[in-house]
Formats: structure tokens, C-alpha cells, sequence
């Protein structure tokens, strides 16, 4: 059986996917498959793809149906025992398949999660999230359970460029990324990390993330109106797994948090359909059986928030009700 399966979706990664297909062909672990996911690219994409000659890539043309559902039609057909994702304009430090290949075979784990280091114009820089750093010294060189980590779960960098995955482990809990939003990375994370039986970490940095301008982080634009369907499926995913009470407190400031700093950041043409989203969740969290909840356990600005959006009957109603200091509940 094939070692490692990657994953990478593309669309549109003319600049960039170059660089990202090389790293994975230059790697000192050479037993792996590379998974590349046309998704409708309209650039010269494909026929960057198309200049490789190496059997190990494989190669799936779809039209254009985002990044959930490319990675979605890669799993079902992976061969690898061990399943890795690359986005298009990343790419992987050269050793990166056989450290995670290494770690999650002599520890025997269902997912490790390695160090990604941030490029941009030349220069290398790390963060504290991408670093681990919320993981307790006491987490490393050893194999735990993810509920250990309940004090600081939703601290964990979602991104699932930065893990390693046992293909049988994904298929026995029937793991999916949500198809036609983006943000899928996030409920797939907590879904999959929830499940798992055995976790490890590495404190190496084996992934390069490049940040520039179209990075679907980098800009606050339409994409962030998904926030509101993430967050939805993410409470989904914790209720009907019942994990809603073992997590609720940091579990629902979560969810506000999520679509409140994308409305602050947004470009101001995206402002009222983003706010007329977040209002129709509110309006259907109102009415459903954890409003009482989210009035108990969130914090004054995350509670002032809620219940000015749903107090509020457009956009700028709700900027003039945000400015005050309080808002009744």
C-alpha cells in the first residue's frame, strides 16, 4: 500500500502551484501519491499540471465546486495508508513526509498535527497558533486523548494543511469537509479531532504557508459571508455527537465570534448581506432550544452583540444599537 496520499485542490494556482507540486515530487520520502484536484481552473493551471511526468500524480479535472468538494472526491478514491493535504500555493519543507509518516506510525495515532511557518516576499515568520503554542509542554513526546485538551480546543489551529491522517481512521468515522462554502477546513477539524483515540503533536515546522494577496484569509471579502453556514455546521456537529454540554461555554463563543469579527472587517459592500445572514441564524437560534444558553454563557460584548442583531432590523440599525454601552437581553 501506497504511504502517503496528498490531497491538493486547485483552482486558478497558475502563480503558484508549480512550486507546490515540486515540493511534494522533491520529498525525501518518495512512497506517495499526489492527489491534484482540477476544480474548474480557468488559467493555465491544468497544463502546469499537465508539464509533470511522474506516475505518482494523479490527476481529477471537475468543474468548479470549491475546495470542500474537490478534497471530498480526492478521499474516495486515496490509496494511501495515510492521508496529507497541500493547498495550491503552499508548499512542504523537504522532509515533511517523513517526519509525519515517522510520527504517526511509531505512535500509532488516528491524526498528528506538525508546525506550519508563514512565507511572504521572501521571508519566513512563525505565529503562536500555527506554532502549538497553546499545547502544554506536558502534550509533547506523547501520544493523548483530544478531550484532554478541552481548556483550550477551540485555541487549535483548524487548518488541515497542518495534520497527517490515517486513511482507515477517516473512512470508519466517515469524515467529510461541507461542500459548496468555504471555512470547511473548520468543522472538518473538530469533527475528526473529536473523534480521534490517539493524538500527537510535532513541534517542527514541515508546511509553508504562502500568504498574498488572493489567500482566502488574507482578504475579507465575500468568502467570509460563509462563516454564518460554518458556524451552523459546526453546532450541528457538536449536538448531534454530544459534545454541545461537555463544550457549550467556549463552543458558543465560538460561534458568535466567528461571523462578529467578519462583519467588523468585511468590505463595506458585503456588510448588510452579511449582517441579514447572521440576523436569520439569530432569529432561528431565538427560537430554538439553546437561546437560553448562548443569554447565560456568553460574555457582555458576545451577548450585546446577539441581541442587538436580533433587536435590529438592517445593518446600519444595528451599528447605531452596537455603539451604546449596553443592550438589554
Amino acid at each position: 500500500m501506497t504511504k502517503i496520499s496528498v490531497i491538493m485542490p486547485v483552482f486558478n494556482e497558475e502563480r503558484y502551484i508549480r512550486k507546490a507540486i515540486e515540493s511534494v515530487l522533491e520529498q525525501s520520502l518518495s512512497d506517495f501519491e499526489l492527489i491534484v484536484v482540477n476544480d474548474g481552473s480557468t488559467d493555465d493551471t491544468l497544463k502546469i499540471i499537465d508539464s509533470f511526468d511522474d506516475e505518482r500524480i494523479r490527476l481529477i479535472s471537475q468543474s468548479n465546486r470549491g475546495p470542500g468538494a474537490s478534497r471530498n472526491a480526492a478521499l474516495e478514491v486515496a490509496q494511501g495508508e495515510y492521508i496529507m493535504f497541500l493547498d495550491g500555493d503552499d508548499f512542504y519543507c523537504p522532509d515533511a513526509l517523513k517526519i509525519a509518516y515517522g510520527e504517526i506510525t511509531s505512535k500509532d495515532t488516528d491524526i498528528s498535527i506538525f508546525q506550519i511557518i508563514k512565507y511572504h516576499d521572501g521571508e519566513y515568520s512563525q505565529n503562536s497558533w500555527f506554532n502549538l503554542d497553546n499545547f502544554p509542554d506536558e502534550f509533547e513526546n506523547r501520544i493523548f486523548n483530544p478531550h484532554e485538551c478541552g481548556d483550550f480546543l477551540f485555541d487549535i489551529s483548524v487548518s488541515t494543511a497542518q495534520k497527517i491522517f490515517r486513511r482507515q481512521f477517516l473512512r470508519d468515522i466517515m469524515a467529510k469537509f461541507p461542500e459548496g462554502i468555504y471555512f470547511e477546513d473548520m468543522p472538518f477539524f473538530f469533527y475528526t479531532f473529536l473523534k480521534a483515540k490517539r493524538v500527537s503533536i510535532i513541534k517542527k515546522h514541515l508546511y509553508v504557508r504562502r500568504k498574498h494577496e488572493g489567500s482566502i484569509t488574507e482578504s475579507v471579502d465575500s468568502k467570509f459571508l460563509d462563516t454564518v453556514p460554518a458556524g451552523q455546521k459546526l453546532m450541528d456537529i457538536f449536538i448531534k455527537n454530544e459534545w454541545y454540554d461537555m463544550y457549550k461555554f467556549d463552543l458558543l463563543a465560538f460561534k458568535i465570534n466567528g461571523p462578529r469579527y467578519a462583519l467588523m472587517g468585511i468590505e463595506g459592500k458585503y456588510k448588510e448581506e452579511l449582517f441579514m445572514l447572521i440576523k436569520r441564524d439569530y432569529e432561528e437560534i431565538k427560537s430554538g432550544p439553546y437561546y437560553h444558553d448562548y443569554l447565560e454563557n456568553l460574555g457582555p460584548v458576545k451577548r450585546k452583540f446577539l441581541c442587538d442583531v436580533l433587536r435590529a432590523n438592517d445593518y446600519e440599525e444595528f451599528r447605531t444599537l452596537n455603539q451604546t454601552k449596553s443592550s438589554p437581553a
